[in-house]
């Protein structure tokens, strides 16, 4: 299934969803620009490894300079575009849910709350991990308790032809995170396939822990 987009107008512009993929963008496009031998120290500086993070002192710069670098960091084409496009779809209305300012300090704890969740998961690892999809993840599931009614448009492969469908928001990221879920428990850590997919749990679940307490207090329309 690929989501198109969904049902619910944005009342603010999504200033910082914008910004955040522009940021996204232009990190990346500096990564392909780089040669070989320079792309590799780019990454062992501000991916993210888990056994690093375990081994460098608690509070220190060193430990968690790579949980806040490796979300801006992607590994081609196919990573960021997926990932951009995930956050534009979902990340207007959470912003407009949380105000921008508080929308951008929960987006990079839900990045640092998955970058945990992965290095816990994997405390050996000194595989390189980037990638913002953890802290999209926690944007994906703010909205799915601020806007579980919403209309997701989404194609779905049928053989040799596209179908397009209306799935409500807590069926398509309820199976989103099931999946998630599944892969990260049947894949062991040395057979990942290359997706860090407890990373993307542990980013879903802080974004329904922190959606609430960072969410504006108004009255709110209700959309079906």
């Amino acid at each position: 299934m690929f989501p198109l987009y969904d049902t619910i107008p944005s009342s603010s512009k999504p200033w910082i969803t914008i910004g955040l993929i522009g940021a996204n963008v232009l990190v990346f496009l500096y990564q392909v620009l780089l040669p070989e031998a320079a792309m590799e120290q780019f990454l062992h500086r501000f991916a993210f490894f888990p056994a690093a993070f375990f081994e460098a002192p608690l509070l220190s710069w060193e430990r968690w300079q790579p949980v806040l670098t490796s979300m801006f960091l992607h590994g081609g084409f196919a990573h960021i575009l997926g990932n951009m496009w995930y956050l534009w779809l979902f990340g207007d209305n959470v912003e407009d849910a949380l105000g921008h300012g508080r929308f951008l300090l929960f987006y990079l704890l839900c990045g640092i709350a998955a970058a945990i969740a992965h290095a816990v998961t994997n405390p050996g690892s000194m595989i390189p991990t980037v990638g913002a999809s953890g802290a999209i993840s926690g944007v994906m599931g703010a909205y799915l308790l601020f806007f579980p009614h919403s209309r997701i448009i989404t194609i779905v492969p049928l053989f040799i032809t596209l179908l397009s469908l209306e799935v409500p928001a807590f069926l398509f990221l309820g199976f989103w995170v099931v999946l998630q879920l599944y892969n990260g428990m049947l894949l062991s850590a040395e057979n990942m396939g290359g997706v860090a997919w407890w990373a993307h749990v542990g980013g879903f679940f802080a974004g329904m822990l922190l959606g609430p307490l960072f969410r504006r207090r108004r009255t709110w329309r209700a959309y079906v």
